[in-house]
């Protein structure tokens, strides 16, 4: 299921990264990895802020749909 279908709170294991070549390095890049947990710290609107690492990350839901806990 995408990273969108966690409640507030919820922490979760990335098992797929999906999207093209660019979009997958881009998460790459801010610590969306495979095998990397994640929490859902806050939604609003147009975006979700999650806890991946020690750093918090906000992506926008049609992002944060391709990336699969």
């Amino acid at each position: 299921m995408p990273i969108t279908m966690l409640r507030f709170g919820e922490t979760a294991s990335i098992k797929r990264v999906g999207g093209q070549k660019e979009v997958k390095k881009f998460l790459e890049n801010l610590g969306f990895i495979i095998g990397e947990r994640v929490k859902v710290i806050s939604s609003n609107g147009g975006s979700i802020i999650v806890q991946v690492k020690d750093s918090r990350v906000a992506v926008s839901k049609c992002i944060a749909n391709k990336i699969m806990v």
